[in-house]
């Protein structure tokens, strides 16, 4: 799967269609040098396609990446297209958690493993049931669930209940939350971007959600992940 460039936080329009005019009108880019001489991208763009991991393919990893990208010159005559030799420098490469991390914060999503698979260690000593786990539990039950937190709505009909999906590694779980429960963990319900959620499972015509009882924020389990949920209020 492929990201469109106007996923990477920072990086201008005008620029992300000055890289695909590019590489229409003449093929592929072969180093980054190229990429910066024929595309006319200043450093900080290069640098924010080295952040979002776009540069892979040219320079490695996102340190490389990041490294050569704040190499390039944009050399007169002859030099076009090159930048000063140096010696290579060889950077640590980084961890799945740092690529995840980088990943949210240049495009708000990540085609690696979800946050939570990394978490699911912590979430079983728990009891933590995973979204695809509810699909096997009878009504009634009560569960704990977790996740990021992708919406909130709070529709005029619902006399004040707020509806949250919470997103993991396995899929959507679905919450529902009266004013009752709102009132007494207003900052959870509200404001957390990974909560943990204890409740009772409710399950009829193959539509499944939980009815919270206590709403708990984890978000700090998140460390420099940003996850920012839409919300309808």
């Amino acid at each position: 799967m492929r990201l469109g460039l106007r996923r990477v936080t920072g990086l201008p329009e005008s620029e992300g269609r000055a890289l695909e005019e590019q590489r229409r009108a003449s093929g592929a880019f072969l180093t980054v040098d190229d990429l910066a001489y024929r595309s006319k991208l200043p450093q900080r763009s290069l640098a924010l396609l080295a952040q979002a991991g776009a540069l892979e393919s040219l320079a490695g990893h996102r340190r490389q990446a990041h490294w050569r990208a704040i190499g390039t010159e944009q050399l007169p005559g002859a030099l076009a297209g090159t930048s000063a030799s140096e010696s290579s420098l060889a950077l640590p490469i980084p961890t799945e958690g740092n690529d995840i991390v980088a990943d949210y914060q240049s495009t708000g999503l990540t085609l690696g493993r979800h946050p939570l698979a990394l978490l699911r260690h912590r979430l079983k000593r728990l009891h933590v049931s995973t979204a695809a786990d509810l699909k096997h539990l009878e009504t009634g039950r009560k569960v704990r669930i977790a996740g990021i937190v992708t919406h909130r709505q709070r529709p005029e009909t619902a006399s004040g209940v707020v509806f949250m999906s919470l997103e993991d590694e396995t899929g959507i779980s679905n919450l529902i939350v009266w004013p009752s429960v709102q009132a007494i963990q207003r900052s959870a319900v509200f404001e957390a971007h990974l909560t943990i959620v204890q409740g009772q499972l409710q399950s009829e015509s193959g539509v499944i959600n939980v009815i919270a009882e206590k709403v708990r924020d984890y978000s700090h389990w998140l460390g420099r992940v940003r996850a920012d949920s839409r919300d309808f209020r």
